[in-house]
């Protein structure tokens, strides 16, 4: 996969699941059961490690290249 494909996958990923986050936080999302253990346990890490791997991901790759 080219690293621009990778960029803007990374990034929709990003932005797309960012959306409950803000309804839990602004809207009614926190008052209903399901959608708030989702929002928590699903869409959060995946948000979390989505911007720390688009952050500090080419320490990663590098890290990964070296070891093999």
């Amino acid at each position: 996969m080219k690293a621009a494909t990778e960029r803007k996958i990374l990034r929709w990923l990003h932005l797309i699941l960012s959306i409950p986050i803000i309804g839990f936080i602004y809207g009614p999302v926190s008052e209903i059961p399901e959608a708030a253990f989702i929002t928590r346990y699903v869409f959060v890490p995946i948000v979390i490690l989505s911007g720390v791997y688009m952050w500090k991901g080419h320490l990663l790759r590098k890290f990964i290249s070296r070891k093999v």
